[in-house]
């Protein structure tokens, strides 16, 4: 009896200090957050360029408004006139030698999209200038597509440099996104390597397609189980049978910010922002994939939260190295190209990276199918001795018909 009375005694003492140690780290959380918000507001007060944190909310899928009359906003043309159909928000990081290619993935969607645009582009100090000064290169009818605001990149104050260095430089930004942009209710994110292939509104309709319970979307890590990575080495739960992948993300930050998650840390349900530090604390020995290994771990907690869309919407290279496995691809065509692993800058995917230099060459104003797609389809024909190369006409199935909607709004 005895034994039985030490053994509950020491079940006791650990669960009180695993407990302590949880609600030590989300009090630690909880003021490194009320510090972070006070250093945003100086940062907000020092240039309303680059920040924009003074947005007006509204409600459902409306997403931003704009800022309160008198209060700067940085707009591509100064002519631009208040619209009524605020279109669609699309936030990026990008850090290090990432710029052309976040140019390139901004201006693929800028071609084919015939509502308006808001970027939220979070980039790193020395990289503002050069942002600023390309977009506002683009002709003006170009500009008057779309508005921009630049963002400095911010982390929480503690474990800021381990925040940032936890996979790609700048990555986990995205997990801060909700508590940033404060006021913006829904936003599409998408890593640099992504290019539209068609216009950014068709992704921004599918919050319409989310139920009461959904609060993002995200297309699955792998079709093909048998060569899937979360199922096969994962050290972690994650979402699924073959995990999430967070390249292209869309999200109502407004239900995000507001809903109380499951977790397997606590039997308290916590909010986005108490959630993310702990998280950190307990899998960064088991992760490998950084922030979205993180978002795999909450979503496997909170599967209910997750409209989980078709691979065409983040077609990458596993879905043709081993043979085409995205069958919504084989049936409809490529809808968003993702070029991970540096595709679109080495000679291992060739018909990625066709793809990539025709958007990034094509000049404005030309004529979209002779100067764009048929230099693509005569690079593509020359891929055909490698897998994805043999599945490159899925690649301008979507593309023809983006091309044809945007000439035909010209003529």
């Amino acid at each position: 009896m005895r034994c039985y009375l030490h053994a509950f005694l020491l079940c006791m003492v650990f669960t009180f200090f695993s407990l302590l140690y949880v609600f030590n780290q989300l009090a630690s959380t909880l003021e490194d957050r009320d510090e972070w918000n006070l250093r945003e507001q100086k940062v907000s007060d020092r240039s309303s360029h680059d920040t924009g944190n003074l947005l007006r909310k509204m409600p459902g899928l409306a997403g931003r408004r704009d800022r309160e009359e008198g209060l700067d906003r940085e707009r591509s043309g100064s002519a631009v006139k208040e619209r009524s159909d605020e279109g669609s928000h699309l936030a990026v990081v990008a850090c290090g030698p990432r710029l052309e290619e976040t140019l390139t993935m901004l201006k693929s969607a800028v071609l084919f999209s015939k509502k308006p645009l808001n970027f939220y582009i979070f980039a790193e100090d020395d990289l503002h200038d050069s942002f600023r000064n390309s977009l506002y290169s683009w002709p003006r009818t170009v500009q008057s597509k779309f508005n921009f605001t630049i963002y400095p990149i911010t982390f929480p104050r503690e474990n800021a440099k381990e925040w940032k260095k936890l996979f790609k430089p700048c990555a986990s930004q995205r997990l801060f996104l909700p508590l940033i942009l404060k006021e913006v209710d829904s936003l599409l994110y998408v890593d640099t390597d992504i290019l539209f292939l068609q216009p950014v509104e068709d992704i921004w309709a599918l919050l319409t397609q989310f139920n009461a319970s959904h609060l993002a979307a995200m297309a699955p890590e792998h079709e093909e189980p048998r060569i899937g990575w979360y199922n096969r080495f994962a050290r972690h739960p994650y979402y699924g049978k073959t995990g999430i992948n967070s390249g292209v993300m869309l999200m109502n930050m407004t239900r995000l910010r507001e809903k109380f998650f499951k977790n397997d840390m606590t039997t308290v349900a916590l909010k986005w922002e108490e959630i993310l530090m702990p998280l950190l604390q307990k899998y960064k020995l088991n992760i490998t994939w950084g922030d979205q290994d993180l978002l795999n771990i909450i979503f496997h907690q909170n599967p209910e939260s997750l409209y989980v869309f078709p691979c065409q919407w983040n077609y990458r290279p596993d879905h043709c190295i081993y043979g085409s496995n995205c069958h919504q691809a084989d049936q409809e065509g490529v809808f968003i190209l993702h070029g991970n692993r540096g595709v679109y800058h080495d000679d291992k995917q060739p018909a990625f990276r066709s793809v990539y230099e025709a958007i990034q060459k094509y000049p404005f104003g030309e004529n979209m199918e002779t100067s764009l797609l048929q230099p693509l389809e005569a690079l593509l024909r020359t891929t055909t001795h490698t897998y994805c190369g043999r599945a490159s006409h899925l690649f301008t199935k979507r593309l023809k018909q983006s091309i044809m909607s945007a000439q035909q709004d010209v003529t």
